[in-house]
């Protein structure tokens, strides 16, 4: 059972009413293909999120396949919630692996309706703005319950949700929760203190839990003191009580907290990790560290979910709001683009060090940047100095890295390209494009695209910036059909070539846009016109020293493109020779994907031997010789966890083993592969 709740709040009082609304809802529910849906709502403070995981908790003996939970914050880009992402999360937490997600929104819909129908769990939605961004993730079973948690009814959800409007805490229960949490440290605590603590809290869960961490945060004050101080505080600003509380709260933050609170609405994303804000503060880790815990001690901020669970930090939208007022009013200018500039040139360098970890050298335009003073790396390690499957966990370590701070990443171009810092936008492409290899089909990998085009055009100096980002544009254009776009892409880069000069490395960016319009050509089934490209982008690469990868490379596409043009013969020596040279360079990834292609030339030329006179033992090698590359390459899928490859791999040995008369062998490597699909959603 997987369980995504946080642990239990320490401090819960009250909203009885409304957990036995709910209870009753769930025990009545009769729904059969469609889920019961609770809809928590309310102005931010009043506890939601906490009642959500409050109500989904104790109906845990109802569900036995537990609880998902997703918050619509965290995969919100100008305000947008993408759903396609947001099912991307529910697909992996029900056990789907990455590479098996489908890639196409609609697809991916299929697959999560395919893997949920016959379920039984809860899932808990927080931040729902709108009916709309619900929809798509409703589970195909009657037999869910949905908590979405937001600010309004839903209204417009068809078929309804069960309405649970949440009001403020009224004083008995307010004064309760204040108890608890004051009295925990302060035993003789008055209640008439705490009375008048609560009454400037206005009923907030929310303000009530920062009052009572402040006041535990300051125990050598007389509370009767701390009221006064803050009911000072409240009459002579005149503003709204939690406001003001907030206000009083960060005024007594110490110098680094004050700072990196009123710094952190400008970090990129809306999550930050401990290492990001550390670059966006800029004192170093120590001083970092004890900047967030002092802001969680006064309740800012949660640690608990990042320590306990390893998920990222936010503060929440109302405090962010806060946050950035404080910015507006205390931060200098010069405070704000210092910390803007030291985060941007820090996530450059994560990125390029991640890109390098995941993809292994490559051509690259951008400089490598240096560390940033008193903002150490993130902990990678580099896969270079390690072997067998640490080397290949150093990889997705590093590649995990890159997905898991994409949207970070996304606002890190679009900040640099807004500021005309396009020596970072065109930089942070480089990274984004390995991200996007592993993930096609996102919008806005063409805007990051686009952005770096314009910076690199816009600056004017660098050749080789503006051909290379033009190709990095013209691969998602045609992977969504734009193949015209995609052609003007690539010629303006090959117009950049002839501003180039003869060194080393003007010539291997000019194998590589030869090889991007290969293909091109290829993505539109032109074959011969692929198969000359990548003949011209060989020859390069093989005038070049230490190109080794690049020749491999293109002899696989040419390869390929020669298969496809049914030229067999042709086709086995290309890839014969560039699965050697994968297996010499130790690139496990073009090992597996060249013993593949490999395997399919060896069978079909068994195939061909069979309707001719070639001798019976020259088919037998090569039915021998496909499986053992197909079992090369199973191992390589293996062991890079790559389940959709692992399947594909299972359905050609299974093929293999029908055609060598292997029935048993054959329904194996079929039952193998159709239970990959299977536990993820793939096939019924």
């Amino acid at each position: 059972m997987r369980v995504e709740l946080p642990p239990e709040p320490v401090y819960f009082v009250n909203r009885d009413e409304e957990k036995a609304r709910a209870l009753r809802a769930v025990t009545e529910w009769q729904g059969r293909a469609r889920p019961l849906i609770l809809a928590l709502r309310g102005p931010a403070g009043l506890g939601k999120t906490e009642l959500a995981g409050v109500l989904a908790r104790s109906q845990l003996e109802r569900f036995p396949h537990g609880v998902l939970s997703v918050d619509l914050d965290d995969f919100r880009l100008r305000g947008v919630a993408d759903p396609g992402e947001v099912l991307e999360q529910l697909l992996r937490s029900l056990g789907v692996e990455s590479a098996l997600v489908e890639a196409q929104f609609r697809a991916r819909s299929k697959q999560y309706w395919s893997l949920t129908r016959d379920l039984r769990f809860i899932l808990v939605v927080d931040n729902v703005r709108y009916a709309s961004e619900l929809e798509p993730l409703l589970p195909a079973s009657g037999g869910c319950v949905v908590i979405a948690a937001g600010h309004g009814p839903l209204r417009e959800l068809e078929g309804g949700a069960v309405d649970l409007p949440l009001p403020p805490l009224g004083e008995r229960a307010a004064t309760e929760l204040m108890e608890s949490i004051v009295r925990s440290s302060r035993p003789t605590a008055g209640q008439e203190d705490v009375r008048a603590l609560v009454r400037l809290c206005e009923g907030l869960p929310m303000a009530l839990h920062v009052t009572g961490k402040w006041v535990r945060a300051s125990p050598l004050r007389p509370l009767p003191r701390l009221v006064e101080e803050l009911r000072g505080e409240f009459d002579e600003r005149g503003v709204d009580g939690v406001e003001h509380l907030w206000n009083t709260v960060y005024e007594d933050l110490s110098p680094p907290a004050a700072l990196l609170y009123r710094l952190l609405p400008h970090h990129p994303a809306a999550t930050f990790t401990v290492p990001s804000a550390t670059a966006l503060l800029g004192l170093g880790e120590d001083s970092c560290t004890q900047a967030l815990e002092e802001l969680d001690r006064v309740g800012f901020l949660d640690l608990q979910r990042a320590v306990t669970e390893g998920l990222p930090l936010r503060l929440p939208g109302p405090l962010r709001a806060h946050a950035l007022r404080r910015s507006r009013r205390d931060a200098t200018e010069r405070e704000v683009t210092e910390a803007r500039t030291r985060i941007l040139r820090w996530f450059v360098r994560q990125a390029q060090l991640a890109d390098r970890y995941a993809a292994g050298e490559r051509l690259t335009v951008a400089d490598r940047y240096e560390e940033v003073p008193g903002a150490p790396d993130v902990p990678l390690d580099d896969p270079r100095a390690a072997h067998g499957a640490e080397r290949e966990a150093r990889v997705a370590r590093a590649a995990r890295w890159l997905y898991e701070e994409r949207h970070a990443l996304f606002a890190c171009v679009r900040t640099a390209h807004a500021y005309g810092r396009d020596a970072e936008a065109v930089a942070l492409s480089e990274p984004l494009w390995t991200y996007a290899l592993d993930h096609p089909y996102q919008p806005e990998v063409v805007e990051v695209f686009r952005h770096a085009v314009e910076g690199a055009v816009r600056d004017g100096r660098h050749a080789a910036w503006i051909a290379r980002t033009r190709c990095q544009l013209a691969r998602p254009l045609w992977e969504s059909g734009r193949f015209e776009e995609a052609e003007r892409e690539l010629s303006a880069a090959a117009a950049a070539l002839r501003l180039l000069g003869d060194g080393t490395e003007d010539r291997r960016l000019t194998a590589s846009v030869t090889e991007f319009q290969g293909m091109l050509s290829g993505a539109r089934g032109a074959w011969a016109e692929a198969a000359a490209y990548f003949v011209r982008s060989r020859d390069i690469h093989r005038t070049l020293t230490g190109s080794d990868y690049g020749v491999m490379l293109q002899t696989y596409r040419l390869g390929e493109a020669r298969w496809k043009l049914g030229e067999t013969e042709a086709a086995h020596e290309l890839l014969s020779d560039a699965h050697a040279r994968a297996v010499k360079l130790e690139r496990q990834r073009m090992t597996g994907r060249t013993a593949f292609a490999l395997a399919g030339v060896e069978r079909e030329l068994r195939g061909a031997a069979a309707c001719t006179d070639e001798e019976p033992e020259a088919g037998v090698r090569r039915l021998g010789r496909a499986r053992e590359l197909y079992e090369q390459a199973l191992a390589s899928a293996r062991g890079r966890r790559s389940g959709f490859d692992q399947a594909r791999i299972q359905d050609a040995l299974a093929a293999l083993a029908e055609e060598d008369g292997r029935g048993a062998d054959a329904a194996e490597h079929r039952e193998a592969a159709h239970a990959i699909r299977r536990r993820n959603g793939l096939v019924d």
